[in-house]
């Protein structure tokens, strides 16, 4: 069968068992379960009304759960057991996990991660928008700043990887350094700690034209009335932009800001093109991509541990997300 044959026959079987679906589970309650007729009518009716919905959703919860709760439960089943993937073995993965410094070190580089890339981006985001929409040639400031969301991770690593080289005659930062006197060149990504800021600032970079783009549009957005009311009042440009429009496009600042924290619980790409991990930059996926070809059971308890992570900031986006439809 071609691709094109098989793409029809995909698309008319699912129309079809689609319609079929819906007319049969109408028949269903109308004619089977619930009948409109006899003494129950009215009952029978009120029944069918409360049952139509669940019967119409059953398609897309089924959905739902066999492809995300079902690897959810079957996930957290597999880190039970050991690396032959046999012997069952209970919470032992976690606690040797919990054992482990690494783990540790993981665990506090991708708090630091989300502490700090969020906000940054976020913030400087908010600058870049507010100063390119006051430019004439703002729109091509914008797309400058726009360009890395075009790169890929990768590439951006590779592109950072030449600034943060431990060579004078490439590397920005120990050019800068040589400039100033300095006698030897350094290579940033061993420095402990602080290393992690450094692969920090490639993320920011990318997302930072992300930010700019939707809080630029957050701020088109006020009203230019309270934007005058402010200056008749005699009101600074700071004050302008601090207490009248950043209050006004807070909701747009919190989902911009959770996006970016999405990304940053999942960031992988960098760390294992700069430093794979190493010199103390190691975060939970790269972490867990270190186990995942010699021992499964592990991987998957980290896997679940990041799920557990990404669980609250999401159920708190959509508590947020809740609060501003109302």
């Amino acid at each position: 069968m071609t691709p094109l044959l098989q793409g029809l026959v995909t698309i008319v079987l699912g129309v079809g068992g689609c319609i079929a679906y819906f007319y049969g589970a109408n028949l269903l309650l109308d004619k089977v379960l619930f009948p409109a007729r006899g003494p129950k009518i009215g009952r029978n009716i009120t029944r069918a009304n409360m049952v139509r919905p669940w019967l119409f959703l059953f398609p897309a919860l089924f959905v739902l759960g066999l492809y995300l709760a079902y690897p959810v439960v079957g996930s957290f089943w597999r880190s039970l057991y050991g690396r032959d993937g046999d012997s069952f073995i209970g919470l032992g993965n976690y606690q040797a996990l919990f054992a482990d410094e690494t783990f540790r070190t993981a665990v506090v580089n991708n708090l630091l991660w989300v502490l700090v890339v969020p906000a940054a981006a976020t913030f400087f985001g908010l600058i870049a928008a507010q100063l390119t929409d006051r430019l004439s040639w703002g729109n091509i400031a914008k797309s400058i700043i726009f360009m890395p969301m075009a790169i890929s991770f990768v590439g951006a690593s590779l592109i950072w990887k030449f600034v943060y080289a431990n060579d004078a005659d490439i590397g920005l930062i120990n050019a800068i350094r040589t400039g100033l006197g300095a006698d030897e060149a350094v290579d940033v990504m061993q420095v402990p700690f602080w290393n992690n800021f450094f692969l920090m600032v490639i993320l920011i970079w990318i997302q930072t034209g992300f930010a700019m783009v939707i809080l630029s549009a957050a701020l088109r957005g006020i009203p230019e009335e309270t934007v005058e009311a402010a200056i008749i009042d005699g009101a600074n440009p700071f004050q302008i932009f601090f207490r009248i429009k950043v209050p006004q496009i807070m909701g747009t600042i919190v989902v911009v800001w959770t996006t970016i924290t999405f990304l940053v619980l999942k960031v992988f790409d960098i760390v294992y093109t700069m430093t794979g991990g190493n010199f103390g930059t190691q975060i939970l996926p790269s972490y867990m991509m270190s186990y995942m070809f010699r021992d499964d059971g592990r991987a998957t308890a980290v896997a679940f541990v990041i799920m557990l992570i990404v669980l609250p900031v999401m159920v708190w986006n959509i508590l947020q997300a809740r609060k501003e439809l109302r």
